[in-house]
């Protein structure tokens, strides 16, 4: 069976995860970290689309934006793609593929899975077991939210701004979001989701974006029935 397009739909936001081919690393050390967050500044900027959170780990790397035009968040990627590999293999004298097939998407709920997404987000590195706080690892959006560093590449989501009405309000009241943590069933509910391609958001949610694109938004919903409804672990 031929598979699905990705769902993605502009002004909504999407969390993506791109990993290396085979769990290969991606990043060897400082250098590729910059030369990836430069290029995500680069053609988000291109192609007109807001970064709202990263984090860069070994092997793999994840990113919540908003695409702000049709067609926007699979050109960039493409570009980020194509770019970074032929830079990292010039890099390291190697040649071939890097990634792990296309990138992995999902489309999420702002009111409900937003802010959940940017603290899972943070909290990568430690459930990886790199650090003890998220404040310990330099190669993610988490100081930019806490106040510790500016991060020109990053575009806050209205609901940050949300959390308070003045710059440290919203700063305390984040981080202490994030060290709150985040429920295994959400945390479960966000890779599977991700990993999957499906929309992730409530029955609401849901059936406003079953009226705005042909593509399926959970397995076995509308369409064609698949021989084999079950979401890709």
């Amino acid at each position: 069976m031929a598979r699905l397009p990705r769902l993605t739909l502009t002004d909504y936001p999407h969390h993506v995860i791109l990993r290396g081919n085979n769990r290969q690393m991606i990043f060897s050390g400082e250098p590729d970290m910059r030369r990836m967050l430069g290029l995500l500044e680069e053609h988000s900027v291109a192609q007109g689309v807001d970064i709202h959170a990263y984090v860069l780990m070994g092997n793999h790397m994840h990113v919540l934006l908003t695409p702000r035009r049709d067609g926007a968040m699979p050109l960039m990627m493409q570009a980020v793609g194509r770019s970074y590999v032929r830079a990292y293999n010039q890099a390291h004298g190697r040649t071939g593929t890097l990634w792990e097939g296309r990138y992995r998407s999902s489309l999420i709920q702002t009111e409900r899975y937003l802010l959940t997404c940017m603290a899972y987000i943070d909290l990568n590195p430690v459930r990886a077991g790199m650090v003890e706080a998220p404040q310990d690892y330099p190669w993610s959006s988490h100081a930019h939210y806490t106040g510790l560093q500016h991060q020109r590449l990053l575009t806050p989501p209205a609901v940050y701004w949300e959390l308070g009405n003045t710059p440290f309000a919203r700063e305390a009241a984040y981080g202490e979001m994030v060290r709150a943590g985040i429920a295994e069933p959400q945390q479960r509910a966000l890779t599977e989701a991700t990993l999957s391609g499906w929309a992730l958001g409530d029955a609401s949610f849901l059936a406003t974006l079953e009226t705005k694109t042909p593509r399926r938004t959970q397995p076995g919903k509308a369409g064609r029935p698949s021989m084999n409804p079950s979401p890709i672990k």
